[in-house]
């Protein structure tokens, strides 16, 4: 019993973390979406930056932390895993456009063109929310 309630904290503890960091982003996100790459007195590519690697964050912490754990047989409860196989793929879809979004304004590697952003900020928009509500429907299957 006391491995179970282990495991169970400990799965709280990720999920937390992990409503913590999608919360971080989406912080980032709104102050990204509020500003004009070429009107804005902050550069845009400091809050750019740091948009991308709050959500690539995001992104591992769900991937790592809690899908991994699901998908290596680490899950029991039927409630769970039945759950886990009507989303799985549907996070995976977002995690793709996510990352699309991140290399395509990754500045490391290329100059950034940043005048299809407010389109491809709503089309990430939208897929972030899809994945909320997709990890939502997750966490509370393995929280209650």
């Amino acid at each position: 019993m006391a491995i179970t309630a282990e495991k169970r904290e400990y799965t709280r503890d990720q999920v937390l973390k992990l409503l913590d960091e999608r919360q971080e982003m989406l912080v980032l996100f709104c102050e990204l979406a509020g500003l004009d790459p070429y009107q804005s007195e902050r550069p845009i590519d400091v809050t750019l930056r740091a948009f991308c690697q709050k959500m690539v964050d995001y992104i591992a912490a769900g991937h790592f932390a809690i899908y991994d754990r699901l998908s290596n047989g680490g899950e029991r409860r039927v409630k769970v895993l039945d759950v886990a196989a009507l989303v799985y793929r549907k996070l995976e879809d977002t995690t793709d456009i996510a990352l699309a979004f991140n290399d395509k304004y990754d500045e490391h590697d290329h100059l950034v063109d940043y005048s299809n952003l407010a389109n491809d900020l709503a089309m990430l928009g939208e897929a972030l929310s899809n994945r909320a509500d997709y990890e939502d429907r997750l966490i509370d299957a393995l929280i209650y």
